[in-house]
């Protein structure tokens, strides 16, 4: 018979240093997926919260991490006011040409055949379930010149012009009670968003932009535009909308991006 081995009961005075767990969190965040909660993690504040964790597994580090990022996530749903109107600029301060930003290179941009497009729209919705281009454009329009802030550390003022997220779901008779609205794209990218930042006034089914039909790059036939929001929960090249009280996640927020992502 093996003898057994002790088990070796952990030091409860045992805490690692400053050093240890900013080199472990670095090893953990290495990949793009873990830059922003990083940079929310990397501070005094969230090393006091790392030090009475056991940071010896991948797994421990990993769901601090998803912690931390859910307590931005509330902390920053907390903060975000419905009434509250991000800023805008003057026609002078728009970008020309706006920057492309996507996770695939420029020729790998989707192409959407507008005579067959329709945006279907399903879950807690009662009205009209699929719209053609002509049917979004007939609908009253409004123009926004507002910031594109990304992730990356850049950011761009553009003007995107079409209707009004609210309008939109109102008149496909959506559930306004619903917790969450989900977004699919022709680029096989899906992100989600709560139910209030829908309702925005700025939330805008983006169809021009700079006057011009949204072309390609920039997300045609459509894109949400959420001046409230950080870059990649603005959904471009959209097929489907999804209203829901089942958590839809996202592409990046599933690889640990915040899901909220915004104020």
């Amino acid at each position: 018979m093996r003898s057994r081995q002790p088990v070796r009961k952990p030091d409860p005075t045992y805490r690692p240093d400053a050093a240890s767990i900013i080199q472990d969190a670095h090893r953990e965040l290495k990949s793009p997926a873990r830059r922003l909660l990083g940079k929310r993690i990397l501070t005094l504040g969230g090393l006091v919260l790392l030090s009475g964790c056991d940071l010896t597994s991948d797994k421990s580090v990993d769901a601090m991490l998803r912690k931390m990022s859910a307590f931005n996530d509330d902390a920053q749903a907390l903060l975000f006011d419905p009434r509250k109107l991000a800023p805008t600029y003057p026609e002078s301060m728009i970008a020309r040409p706006f920057p492309f930003n996507a996770f695939y290179d420029i020729d790998q941009v989707p192409d959407v055949d507008a005579r067959t497009y329709r945006l279907e729209i399903g879950g807690l919705v009662g009205g009209k379930r699929n719209w053609t281009l002509d049917e979004l454009r007939s609908l009253p329009q409004q123009d926004q010149i507002t910031r594109h802030i990304c992730i990356e550390g850049w950011s761009a003022i553009g003007r995107w012009g079409g209707v009004r997220f609210s309008d939109f779901l109102a008149r496909a008779g959506a559930d306004m009670r619903a917790k969450y609205v989900a977004l699919h794209c022709a680029d096989n990218y899906w992100t989600s968003i709560d139910m209030p930042t829908a309702l925005h006034p700025q939330t805008q089914l983006t169809l021009t932009y700079d006057g011009d039909v949204l072309p390609p790059k920039y997300g045609f036939p459509m894109k949400l535009r959420m001046p409230t929001k950080l870059g990649y929960k603005n959904a471009k090249h959209i097929v489907a909308i999804t209203v829901t009280n089942e958590f839809p996640g996202g592409y990046w927020e599933n690889q640990g991006y915040n899901w909220f992502g915004g104020s």
